[in-house]
């Protein structure tokens, strides 16, 4: 991640000069066991993912005659921690509106959401734009975070792949929790708009309210694009497109850059500014690389908001407040600065720990039952993500628990296994998360032998062998490679229980006596 202004790819005319403006929409699909304003479960919530199309729907996300929506506690409360994650005015009274619009994958018609008074108003997020903890950031003002519920999902092409000249519907969707977070249009860059993109989706996961999977949509990302032009001392500004429904932080960047300079372009062809035109929503085809018009964008009138009659107003008392605000976990951008400065991990295996907060916290539970910071990580990250690579399932989710890995530190501590042993340790403790490490190490044969005398005997017998004579020799002369084969037929010999540690030790004595 470095900071970057945009590069121009275009050539302008002398003494012009254009910069790019970008804003956010952003829509965060909450986790909540069920939808917004009903009991039916939530497609966003991870034992839902793969419903069947169309089973996840009731009377209520139907829109049948009658039906009475009910305030969803556990998605106002989610809504409300990202909204002091993200340092924002949390409203002590909210209301809900419904914004009317016809499309397909909206059966009621309009969509519960919230206009005039939304849960959370303005905040700011400092985003890194360095790969340095310490270094600068990109300051973000959030206009504000409302609740909505999401709509359905039209689908052109049939399951499986198959091409159809209809659109089919699958509203499993429908009345989903929906965020949405509007910041200032303060972002300059692709590159500060894809790190911003970045921190607020670590910061919602390690928050708990959405997986945060973008290929199934749970983020979505709109670019709100426009282009300051300065030109023989006069100012224009181009009309603003917003991009819809950006699912991958490449979509996002390739967006952003593309429409900087389509803009710059279409000005210099037609001069169309702001107030000539209304804003548009644009698509991005990914394989072409470009942004597609779609439609010109509604103005808030044409929505036709009014209060929703069937939701009362919502009051967020102080203790309520107050409750959330003590529940609230340390943020990713917290923890890093502390495992890069208090724990003195490199930035890598930082990152990795940090990118997936199941990861996180299972290795804060290590650290928990006191052990070593840096050596715990190097243990998770090379013998556990190996594991968990070879069984495909996250490392955290291998089964084996915090209080075994800190076992298992503590016989490499102590010189009870080796690390060949530890490995397999961490696999046999995965398949018996009650049993102790080293009820396992001494059921399987797996601790070292420590004792002098013992080792010594193995030590004697590969050192008299006359096939060893050579190296032997070679070891005296300070070719320390040498020592390698003895230790293996050592360790062969002693069926890998020898401690090596002290085996090497006895090897170099005894050589260097004789």
């Amino acid at each position: 991640m470095t900071s970057a202004s945009p590069a121009l790819d275009i050539d302008l005319p002398n003494g012009t000069t254009a910069r790019l403006m970008v804003g956010l929409e952003v829509h965060v699909e909450l986790a909540t066991k069920t939808k917004n304003f009903t009991s039916t479960p939530n497609v966003a919530n991870r034992g839902y993912f793969d419903a069947e199309p169309n089973t996840l729907c009731d009377p209520v996300v139907l829109g049948l005659p009658g039906v009475l929506p009910v305030i969803n506690r556990e998605a106002v409360e989610m809504s409300i921690r990202v909204g002091l994650a993200l340092g924002c005015e949390i409203a002590r009274h909210t209301k809900w509106d419904r914004k009317s619009y016809y499309y397909p994958d909206l059966p009621k018609n309009y969509q519960i959401s919230q206009y005039d008074e939304p849960i959370c108003g303005e905040g700011t997020l400092e985003v890194p734009i360095t790969d340095d903890p310490t270094g600068p950031t990109k300051r973000v003002r959030i206009m504000r975070a409302h609740l909505e519920e999401d709509a359905g999902k039209l689908l052109h092409e049939a399951p499986g792949g198959y091409a159809i000249d209809y659109s089919i519907i699958d509203l499993n969707r429908a009345g989903t929790p929906l965020l949405e977070i509007v910041t200032h249009p303060d972002m300059g860059s692709p590159e500060e708009v894809v790190a911003f993109c970045k921190t607020l989706r670590d910061i919602c996961r390690h928050l708990g309210v959405t997986e945060g999977i973008l290929q199934r949509g749970q983020m979505r990302f709109e670019p709100n694009i426009n282009v300051v032009i300065h030109r023989d001392g006069q100012t224009y500004k181009t009309p603003i497109v917003e991009v819809k429904n950006l699912n991958s932080f490449k979509a996002v960047y390739g967006s952003v850059k593309h429409e900087f300079t389509r803009q710059v372009e279409e000005w210099l062809q037609t001069g169309r500014v702001m107030g000539q035109r209304a804003k548009s929503t644009r698509g991005w085809d990914d394989a072409k690389g470009v942004t597609t018009h779609q439609r010109h964008k509604e103005d808030a009138d044409e929505y036709r908001y009014f209060p929703d009659p069937d939701l009362v107003p919502l009051n967020v008392s102080e203790a309520w407040l107050s409750e959330m605000q003590a529940d609230m976990p340390e943020l990713p951008a917290v923890k890093r600065r502390r495992y890069l400065g208090e724990f003195g991990l490199d930035a890598k295996a930082c990152d990795t720990l940090l990118d997936e907060p199941g990861l996180t916290r299972f290795y804060e539970a290590v650290l928990a039952q006191g052990a070593d910071a840096r050596k715990a990580a190097a243990f998770l990250l090379n013998t556990g993500s190996k594991r968990a690579n070879d069984q495909g399932v996250p490392l955290h989710e291998l089964g084996i628990t915090p209080t075994q890995v800190k076992g298992i530190l503590d016989l490499l501590a102590s010189d009870k296994v080796g690390s060949s042993a530890a490995e397999q340790l961490f696999g046999l403790c995965c398949d018996n998360p009650e049993v102790s490490p080293e009820a396992l190490a001494n059921k399987h044969n797996l601790l070292q032998v420590s004792d002098t005398g013992a080792l010594e005997a193995f030590v004697d017998r590969v050192l008299a062998d006359p096939k060893n004579a050579r190296a032997i020799d070679d070891l005296k002369q300070g070719k320390d490679k040498a020592i390698g084969a003895l230790i293996g037929q050592i360790m062969k010999l002693s069926k890998g229980q020898a401690n090596a540690k002290i085996v090497t030790e006895l090897v170099k004595k005894k050589t260097a006596a004789g």
